[in-house]
């Protein structure tokens, strides 16, 4: 996805970082599973895997679920976890996906679009291999939080980059984002043909309250993350590599799912 943000040199470190802490466990991956709401036999992609904890999870539910990262050794991690039989593939979001087209009920993918400097690619990407009436669900660090804290502080309406440095073991490994203002995303959703159903703010999950007290008031009370639900319209059709328009299905269109609840 960004060739400066080699995952692999710190896959391991960083799946045990994010595996039980606030803003992963008890915040961006079960605002995620709300949002997709009841998944049983929905045969769902999880692009930007990583290790596997939202597959697991969402497999859990009852759902089909397929990954896709563009680290290797994230892959492996992930393969341990939901076991050499899971459909897991090495694939870049910037380019073309192993999936036919139409191939999946929905689409998650988890704190994945702001290593992206373009978002096109991707999203017709990802459009391309959703059913009509298929649900991407996305979330992204959130755009004021992230032109609040770069000092000097860019331009708002500029797609700009900015590094940061994380540290796994004592070592620092540098990893960048890309930064956009909030119309540029709904801007970016609607030119790859998607509808807008969902945009949510959710506070962490009740459940860290206790365990992560001091953290949990500050994420409680101000901006972190946003998440969407963008829709391929059920009266889409996507045109195949043949030329060959794959239909609508016949079935009514799924109800967009609520808003993950607040603590």
């Amino acid at each position: 996805m960004n060739a400066a943000n080699d995952y692999d040199a710190f896959a391991e470190a960083y799946s045990a970082e994010t595996e039980n802490n606030i803003l992963n466990a008890y915040h961006a991956r079960p605002a995620i599973v709300a949002l997709a709401g009841d998944v049983t036999g929905r045969r769902i992609l999880d692009a930007g895997c990583g290790s596997g904890p939202l597959a697991a999870a969402l497999r859990e539910r009852g759902a089909v679920v397929t990954g896709v990262d563009a680290s290797a050794g994230m892959l492996e991690l992930a393969r341990r976890r939901l076991g050499e039989d899971a459909d897991l593939h090495l694939a870049d979001l910037n380019g073309r996906l192993p999936f036919e087209d139409g191939e999946f009920d929905d689409v998650v993918s988890s704190l994945v679009l702001h290593y992206l400097e373009d978002w096109g690619p991707a999203l017709a990407e990802l459009r391309r291999v959703l059913r009509p009436g298929g649900r991407l669900i996305a979330s992204v660090q959130h755009p004021f939080v992230d032109y609040a804290i770069q000092d000097p502080r860019p331009d708002y309406f500029a797609t700009t980059s900015y590094t940061d440095e994380w540290t796994f073991d004592g070592r620092s490994f540098p990893v960048t984002f890309w930064r956009r203002p909030l119309h540029a995303m709904t801007d970016a959703f609607t030119a790859a043909g998607f509808r807008l159903a969902v945009l949510s703010e959710p506070q962490p999950d009740p459940a860290a309250r206790e365990l992560f007290p001091k953290d949990f008031r500050a994420l409680s009370t101000k901006m972190s993350f946003l998440f969407f639900v963008v829709e391929v319209p059920i009266e889409a059709s996507v045109e195949a590599p043949s030329g060959a328009p794959i239909e609508a299905p016949s079935e009514a269109p799924v109800e967009s799912p609520p808003t993950a609840p607040a603590a």
